[in-house]
C-alpha cells in the first residue's frame, strides 16, 4: 500500500478518494462476495469518509485510515446480511508468515469473490490486504485493528484453506436469463446497438432513475434523456444482453476487441413494462474486476 505523503487532515481527500476508488471497490467486494453489493459497500464507506473527515484530526496514513473505514463498512454490511464471523482469532499464535512464489501470489489474486466468502471474516480480509491489495502487516493490523500474532494467524489459515478449496469443483448452478428478461433486455440492447436512442426513450419511465456510478446521477425522463445522448456521440461501445452475478445484465465490450473481455456493465430495473432504473458502470469499469459474468 503506497502511503500518500500528506500528514494530516488537509490533505486533498477528494483527490484522494477518487485515486483510491479502484482498490478499495476492490477490497469491499472481495470482502461481501459481489462487485455489485461492494459498490454500495465502496458508496457509504466513502460517505462516512467525507463526514468524519473534518472532525478527524491528524491521519498520519491517509490510505490506510480510508482502508479502515471501508472494513468496517463491509463488516457492517454482513451484519446486516446475517452473514458476521468472529473478527479475531481466539487464539494468537506467533508464526512466520508463509512466503508465497510468484505463481501462488497470481493465483490468489485471481480468486473468484464466491471463493473468498468461503473464508472466515478476519481471514478473508488479511489475505486479501496482503496478497490482493500488496499491504504489509502492520498495516493489516491498522486496518483490521488487532495485533500482529492476530494477523499472522488470520493471514496463515486463510492462505491454508484456499489450498484446501483451490481443486474442490465448482458446485454453482449454471445461471441463465429468464424468457421475460431475454426478451426486454435484447429489445433495449437491439435498439441501443442501432443507435435507436428515440426507440429507447420511449422504453423508459417518466420517472426513471439514472445511477451513473462514480459519476452522477439522473432523475426523470428528461434528465436520462441526456445521458443517451452522450452515448451516442461515441463509438466505443458494443452492447450484450448477459448476467452479472446471476443478476440481469447488459455487458458492454469494445467494437474494435471482438474477442475481448467486457469493458463494463449496466443493470436495469423495470416496473410496469417500463425501464425505471439503470446503474451505469462505465466510469467504474474496475467494478468488473472479479465478477461472475456470462453473455
Amino acid at each position: 500500500m503506497t502511503v500518500v505523503p500528506e500528514t494530516s487532515a488537509a490533505f486533498d481527500l477528494e483527490r484522494l478518494l477518487v485515486a483510491m476508488r479502484p482498490r478499495l471497490h476492490r477490497y469491499c467486494a472481495r470482502m461481501v462476495g459481489s462487485v455489485i453489493d461492494g459498490e454500495d459497500v465502496l458508496q457509504d464507506a466513502l460517505i462516512k469518509a467525507v463526514e468524519a473527515h473534518a472532525a478527524a484530526g491528524n491521519i498520519g496514513n491517509p490510505e490506510g485510515w480510508l482502508f479502515r473505514i471501508a472494513h468496517n463498512t463491509a463488516l457492517d454490511f454482513l451484519r446486516r446480511r446475517n452473514r458476521q464471523e468472529a473478527l479475531r482469532s481466539g487464539e494468537e499464535v506467533e508464526m512466520i508468515v508463509d512466503q508465497l512464489d510468484a505463481v501462488e501470489s497470481r493465483q490468489i489474486a485471481a480468486t473468484s469473490l464466491r471463493t473468498f466468502m468461503r473464508l472466515p471474516v478476519a481471514q478473508r480480509s488479511s489475505v486479501i490486504l496482503m496478497d490482493v491489495l500488496g499491504c504489509s502487516l502492520n498495516e493489516i493490523c491498522e486496518v483490521m485493528d488487532c495485533s500482529l500474532p492476530a494477523a499472522k494467524a488470520a493471514l496463515h489459515r486463510g492462505r491454508a484453506q484456499l489450498r484446501e478449496i483451490a481443486d474442490e469443483p465448482d458446485d454453482a448452478p449454471q445461471q441463465r436469463l429468464s424468457d421475460a428478461d431475454r426478451a426486454r433486455l435484447g429489445a433495449y440492447v437491439a435498439r441501443f446497438n442501432a443507435r435507436d436512442f428515440d426507440a429507447i426513450r420511449a422504453m423508459i419511465a417518466d420517472d426513471v432513475r439514472l445511477d451513473l456510478v462514480s459519476k452522477s446521477r439522473l432523475n426523470g425522463k428528461a434528465e436520462v434523456s441526456r445521458y443517451f445522448g452522450n452515448y451516442a456521440k461515441v463509438s466505443d461501445w458494443r452492447l450484450v444482453p448477459g448476467l452479472v452475478e446471476g443478476h440481469p445484465a447488459i455487458l458492454v465490450f469494445d467494437p474494435n476487441e471482438l474477442d475481448g473481455a467486457p469493458k463494463y456493465f449496466m443493470l436495469l430495473g423495470w416496473a410496469a413494462g417500463k425501464v425505471a432504473t439503470i446503474r451505469d458502470f462505465r466510469h467504474a469499469a474496475y467494478a468488473i474486476d472479479g465478477a461472475e459474468y456470462s453473455v
